[in-house]
């Protein structure tokens, strides 16, 4: 299992749904390929609608522009462990509809995946990370910690607070999710948080600006010498 992070991850979480069906994948290129120029560490592709094949292509080319950007970018699939092996993805993010998350974990550490691979999971509660802990995840993603329209579904915003106790109840890395902006990232850093995820940021920015400024706002901010020590 990777140790906890140096540098705050900052995770690009895709939703082509919102792009036109015809454009989808080249605007999910454009996207993932901006985000990573401007720093992301990590994009997780969640298009769980796709077909196998169309997946499978869009995380192969994801995977090639990662490469060619920086050997430091990890490309994740949402819920597809087939995928993500087959495409040379750096790991897979497993949801509360996944297949069984402890089995997927012990099947990748049995060495069916590369030893660098990584596993997470999504969580809603301490006790939801509690048990991806035991089960042997790599990090967890915990949220929605701001009110955002993609995680309305899993109920009212889960605030600092819940991140912080969270955070505390773990020695993974916890990842927010769920609101997060220039704006109020500082809050889930301040809570233990190792890094956030953010969909809407990334997918709606007009240029890369947003990105950039985001990214540099984050590295500035809690990745300065100083601010790992204080």
């Amino acid at each position: 299992m990777p140790s906890a992070p140096d540098r705050t991850i900052v995770c690009y979480v895709t939703d082509g749904q919102a792009f036109p069906a015809a454009d989808r994948e080249r605007l999910l290129l454009e996207r993932i390929r901006t985000a990573l120029t401007a720093g992301a560490h990590w994009v997780q592709i969640r298009e769980k609608d796709l077909s196998a094949r169309r997946l499978l292509a869009l995380v192969r080319e994801s995977v090639r522009i990662g490469r060619a950007i920086s050997p430091a970018a990890r490309i994740l699939v949402n819920d597809r462990l087939d995928v993500a092996l087959a495409a040379g993805a750096a790991g897979v993010h497993l949801g509360g509809e996944s297949v069984p998350r402890e089995a997927s974990i012990q099947w990748c550490r049995a060495g069916n995946a590369s030893a660098g691979f990584l596993v997470g999971i999504s969580c809603h509660s301490v006790d939801e990370a509690k048990t991806a802990e035991s089960a042997g995840t790599d990090y967890v993603f915990f949220g929605p910690i701001f009110d955002t329209p993609s995680k309305r579904i899993f109920g009212p915003p889960q605030g600092s607070a819940r991140l912080a106790a969270v955070c505390r109840s773990v020695s993974v890395p916890v990842i927010a999710i769920g609101g997060i902006n220039e704006s109020n990232v500082a809050d889930c850093i301040g809570a233990g948080a190792k890094g956030v995820a953010a969909i809407r940021l990334f997918q709606d920015a007009r240029d890369s600006a947003t990105a950039t400024n985001f990214i540099s706002a984050v590295h500035g901010r809690f990745n300065s010498p100083s601010a790992r020590t204080t």
